[in-house]
């Protein structure tokens, strides 16, 4: 099935910043969608799979082991001997909002226990998703169990299955990624502090702005073919700009007096842990990179500042801006020139 490319997406720019960044820096923690229905947030999530630099696997392992990582090989490659190595696309695996607990994490293959009497264990996708990005649409509405699960895995990066007489564990290290309308429901705290970057997606109010999205979108569902091929130049550059990003990435210098700043951004929103100096320093180097920087700058980081602290702020019974008015607040306050 043809996917819309992300370069045709009209507008949504911090939804696409947010992407490409966790794109370049997986260590920041993923993206959480948030707003309107109908606003492209699936749409520019699934696109991303097209821009994402190739793994390198071991061929035929069923959990994308990386061959130059021994320890986080899974029980499969680890008892064989050395085989052949192939690149494939970093998996983007979509979590149905249904989905059982033994298709998300794996179970007893029953064809080949009923056939042959065999015990042999069905990757779930958890498996699919290692090494890539996990995407859950309606992330507010996800069961409570299997939140708890996703937190569990999302910890310890290793999947543990113990069930009808199975014993098995695999690594299971994703980009989370979700999406939702918080009027459905909010987030479980523990799940909204995994996500890196939080975006507030809304509807454009602007006329041409709308009339381009729904011409671009037409052209595409009349033929999705030559709409790709029309856009596959871009394509192709965008995707050579996030991989030549994230190999330079552990080049970009993040200055004391740059993480000064970010501290006392943190520290004057009140924000919990250090979980968002964190998500800001990594941010800001991904940004940079994408921009060829080597070295990141004050506007940097305030550039990624709302994205990486609006979800991690107290609730204040005194104060009821939203969100991202008061980290820019925040922001002017700490960046006095």
């Amino acid at each position: 099935m043809a996917i819309f490319p992300f370069v045709a997406i009209v507008g949504q720019e911090s939804l696409k910043d947010a992407l490409l960044m966790s794109a370049v820096e997986p260590a920041i923690g993923g993206v959480l969608a948030l707003g309107d229905r109908g606003t492209g947030k699936s749409t520019a999530i699934r696109a991303l799979a097209a821009l994402l630099p190739e793994i390198e696997v071991t061929r035929g392992c069923p959990y994308h082991c990386a061959p130059d990582a021994p320890a986080a090989l899974c029980t499969i490659c680890a008892q064989k001997a050395p085989r052949a190595r192939e690149r494939i696309g970093a998996p983007v695996v979509d979590l149905p909002l249904g989905a059982t607990e033994d298709r998300v994490v794996g179970a007893l293959d029953l064809e080949r226990a009923l056939a042959n009497g065999e015990k042999r264990f069905e990757p779930g996708l958890l498996a699919r998703a290692h090494r890539g990005f996990l995407y859950i649409d309606e992330v507010n509405l996800l069961d409570d169990h299997l939140v708890d699960l996703l937190l569990d895995v999302a910890a310890s990066g290793e999947n543990v299955v113990e069930r009808e007489g199975l014993s098995v564990r695999h690594p299971a290290r994703f980009v989370l990624v979700g999406s939702g309308n918080p009027e459905e429901g909010d987030l479980r705290p523990q799940l909204l502090d995994r996500f890196g970057l939080c975006v507030d997606v809304r509807t454009s109010h602007d006329l041409a702005e709308r009339m381009e999205i729904v011409r671009r979108r037409d052209a595409f569902e009349r033929d999705p073919a030559a709409f790709l091929k029309d856009w596959a130049r871009k394509t192709t550059a965008l995707r050579k700009k996030v991989v030549e990003a994230r190999a330079c990435i552990g080049d970009v210098t993040l200055p004391d007096a740059v993480l000064e700043k970010a501290v006392e951004l943190c520290m004057t929103l009140g924000a919990d842990g250090l979980r968002g100096e964190l998500t800001l320093m990594r941010a800001a180097r991904a940004r940079a990179a994408l921009s060829g920087e080597m070295l990141v700058s004050m506007e940097t980081l305030k550039s990624v500042a709302p994205l990486a602290l609006r979800h991690r702020l107290r609730k204040d019974p005194l104060d009821d801006s939203d969100a991202g008015v008061r980290v820019e607040r925040a922001v002017s306050e700490v960046f006095v020139s």
